[in-house]
């Protein structure tokens, strides 16, 4: 099995991460392989047997040309400044270039302690594993930039968290794992020269047309803003709560990363908070893109002395730019939901009708998903989708008279612009409860419930009749849904 390695962080970097070794598991057998992903990475998998597979993708066995590391980074968890965090569970065992020129990071996570271990196992139990795996699949299917799952590995042993689980181990895909709490780090214990280092690793790897800017730094700070903008507008778009939006948690090549205590909303409630430990709301929902503010001005102060250092007012500009940040948010957010509702072109007043159709999604706990797939059914001629989502099918029928009223700017035909909408509005997403049951069956040995999740999401727009019970949300009566953190 063939890994086109070429390690240019292990290479270059040097004291920007400590070296680390997998942990043997006793027994590895592999739950889930990501093909297609292999085939986009240019990894040769020919006729590699599963066995075969599950010892390199478990850390037992580890393909020649691999020099696994863990990340060095600190960053911000739920507003508090820890210093020194790093990779306690994960170690990237090598970067390959894909056939198309483009360079992707293998991470193993759950393989064992690292450095920064912190006195933890370093070890991953099977659900959060599949639940990363199978969340990350729908992102990506729906468009969103994340990191990806190319293989998920039981090791045969045993992790204790509230009770003891089954261990596993997934191989994680992304362009890097370079986060803002990295530049927190390095800007934290060594100063100016690290972070003006890692400032350049990171153009020369993500944005090499920044290469030339008149202030490099200040050209980074930029480009991953406008990134985590269109990223978050993303995640609102599909209804998507992140759930631990800490800065270790946020990737400078606007991939979403770091599956923890994520989920979807069914009904619609601005406030939605579904992780255990987000006791204060903090990453809700609709406090999301705040939070990315707050998280790009600490990535904006990780990076002054780089800044400073090319050019002092360059500071001046930096503060300017994360400023600007809600502006930017709106703009990206606009974009975002004009798509959704079948809105090609701006219009005036757009933002009053979007901010009113969210007020009454609020008032009527309407499903999320499912209205604006019936929007698009309204537009075929059929209503009996958009009025099943409400006890009160005439309770929206204002907005909805002020949305067809907008649509009749435009001169696009209906059917059209209903194609258009079902390109961006998935019919199936991961539903909380759908999730929920197929790791339970895995963790019990059935890992056919969450092989059918992984088809259904991988398939996010073209409704199937098979699959209806897929596009439902939980039932009313469920209570309401709690995720965990993975460690």
């Amino acid at each position: 099995m063939d890994f086109a390695f070429d390690n240019s962080f292990h290479d270059s970097m040097e004291g920007f991460y400590a070296p680390a070794e997998a942990a043997k598991p006793s027994s590895p057998t592999l739950l889930a392989f990501n093909h297609a992903l292999a085939a986009r990475l240019g990894i040769a998998v020919g006729d590699t047997g599963d066995d075969e597979l599950a010892r390199i993708f478990s850390g037992q066995d580890l393909p020649e040309g691999a020099n696994p590391l863990a990340f060095a980074y600190a960053g911000h968890q739920f507003g508090h400044f820890s210093s020194q965090l790093g990779d306690g569970r994960a170690l990237l065992i090598g970067e390959v270039v894909a056939p198309d020129g483009a360079r992707f990071d293998l991470q193993l996570k759950g393989s064992g302690p690292t450095a920064f271990s912190r006195n933890g196992d370093g070890r991953a139990a099977i659900g959060p594993v599949l639940r990363e795996f199978l969340v990350s699949e729908a992102m990506a299917a729906m468009g969103v930039p994340t990191t990806r799952a190319l293989a998920a590995v039981a090791t045969g042993d045993r992790v204790q968290r509230e009770r003891a689980h089954p261990g596993a181990v997934l191989t994680r895909v992304a362009s890097s794992h370079i986060r803002v709490g990295t530049f927190q780090f390095f800007a934290a214990h060594f100063g100016a020269e690290h972070v003006a280092q890692l400032s350049a690793y990171s153009i020369r790897r993500h944005f090499p047309d920044l290469a030339e800017a008149a202030n490099p730094p200040l050209a980074l700070l930029d480009r991953v803003i406008g990134l985590q903008c269109e990223l978050v507008a993303h995640w609102l778009g599909i209804g998507f709560i992140h759930g631990v939006m800490n800065t270790d948690n946020v990737a400078i090549s606007g991939e979403t990363i770091d599956y923890g205590p994520c989920a979807f909303m069914d009904r619609f409630a601005i406030n939605t908070v579904f992780s255990s430990i987000d006791a204060n709301g903090r990453y809700a929902y609709g406090r999301q893109p705040q939070i990315m503010h707050w998280n790009m001005a600490r990535f904006a102060e990780a990076l002054l002395p780089a800044i400073h250092a090319v050019e002092p007012a360059g500071v001046d500009t930096a503060k300017a730019m994360v400023e600007a940040i809600p502006k930017r948010f709106s703009a990206a957010w606009v974009v975002t939901m004009r798509r959704k509702l079948g809105l090609l072109e701006a219009g005036e007043g757009d933002e009053v009708l979007i901010d009113a159709l969210f007020d009454e999604l609020e008032k009527r706990q309407i499903d999320f998903t499912g209205f604006f797939r019936g929007l698009a059914m309204m537009l075929r001629g059929d209503g009996a989708m958009l009025e099943g989502l409400s006890e009160d099918p005439e309770a929206m029928a204002p907005w909805i008279a002020d949305w067809w009223a907008r649509l009749a700017q435009e001169t696009d035909a209906p059917l059209e612009r209903a194609d258009a909408m079902d390109a961006v509005n998935p019919v199936y997403i991961p539903r909380n409860h759908r999730v929920e049951a197929a790791l339970a069956s895995a963790e019990a040995g059935d890992m056919a419930p969450w092989l059918e999740l992984l088809e259904v999401v991988r398939n996010p727009f073209v409704e199937r009749a098979e699959w209806a019970g897929f596009a439902e949300p939980a039932p009313a009566d469920a209570g309401p849904y709690t995720t965990f953190c993975g460690t």
